[in-house]
């Protein structure tokens, strides 16, 4: 099984950018499940509903998030009628949505779980209490993956040599910033910091640079706007053996 896992879909141009490019690494790549993380995806913050279906309609079997993913209210009207969205499963337990979801398909059973990091990040629960508590439910599945949302690379890092050889895929998500990284941990768990952004190439993290350089230098707020022009698509391809359900690589792409 060949999963693509997809970071940060920035707004109308990682929107586009995606939908162009998806069909192509499907066939590139031969994927059998794909990962999105969906929490920049409606103007650069939440995932209206419309936008959750603009994934489903392309093939995007689970839907990722993070620290974003309430900004529109209209998320909390909907998220409990779509388990294939996730929420951070450490959030607050008072908000509404489902933390991991298992899809069958091609008679694998895959979990996707999301976790948010606490490093810089807005408030959550510990990521470790909540993927041990989510370990004693003794789920049945074949692979694990999981995106954890997170700013600080050691943090990252430090989760998934904690859980190596548990979790099938480890992927970071956040800094929109892809890492050269990717590698099999040493009992078997394919890592890479960060899958990066889909958007604009010539922005800041995905926003036009201006407001972004005079919130750096004067302190001041500001409304940051999504930036347009060309755009490039980053993520990762886990193999995965379909007989030890173990990952064999993984493979940074960008197009």
């Amino acid at each position: 099984m060949n999963i693509l896992m997809i970071g940060d879909v920035y707004a109308r141009s990682g929107r586009e950018c995606f939908e162009m490019n998806i069909a192509k690494i499907v066939a590139d790549h031969k994927i059998d499940f794909i990962v999105v993380n969906g929490e920049n995806t409606s103007h650069g913050k939440s995932l209206l509903k419309e936008h959750y279906h603009f994934y489903k309609n392309l093939g995007v079997d689970v839907i990722t998030s993070g620290n974003h993913i309430f900004k529109h209210k209209q998320v909390l009207e909907y998220i409990d009628q779509t388990p294939d969205l996730l929420k951070p499963l450490n959030m607050s337990a008072y908000t509404p949505g489902n933390g991991y979801v298992i899809v069958e398909k091609q008679n694998k059973r895959v979990c996707v779980l999301n976790l948010m990091g606490t490093t810089f990040m807005d408030k959550a629960n510990s990521t470790y209490e909540a993927m041990d508590q989510f370990l004693d439910l003794n789920l049945q599945y074949d692979i694990l993956l999981v995106d954890f949302h997170a700013e600080a690379s050691a943090e990252k890092l430090a989760f998934a040599w904690n859980y190596d050889g548990i979790i099938t895929g480890f992927v970071g998500t956040h800094t929109h910033v892809q890492t050269a990284d990717e590698r099999l941990l040493p009992k078997g768990t394919a890592y890479i910091t960060d899958l990066g952004m889909t958007g604009a190439i010539n922005s800041i993290i995905g926003a036009e640079p201006e407001p972004v350089i005079w919130k750096e230098k004067t302190g001041l707020p500001t409304r940051f706007e999504p930036a347009k022009g060309p755009s490039s698509l980053t993520g990762a391809v886990i193999k995965i053996d379909n007989v030890t359900n173990n990952a064999v690589s993984i493979i940074r792409i960008k197009y």
